[in-house]
């Protein structure tokens, strides 16, 4: 099954609090959060993964 990763935003300004990024195709060993940008406030520094 393709990963799933949470995402949460950390923007003081942005009212998004969390998502979820599910992958539905094989993902490169290099991708990262820091690829990734907030579908709320457009932001990339701001985006933190969430482990459990």
């Amino acid at each position: 099954m393709p990963p799933t990763k949470e995402v949460k935003c950390t923007d003081e300004e942005c009212v998004l609090d969390m998502f979820e990024n599910h992958y539905t195709y094989d993902v490169p060993d290099d991708h990262e959060v820091s690829d990734l940008s907030c579908p709320v406030c457009g932001g990339t520094e701001c985006l933190e993964e969430i482990v459990l």
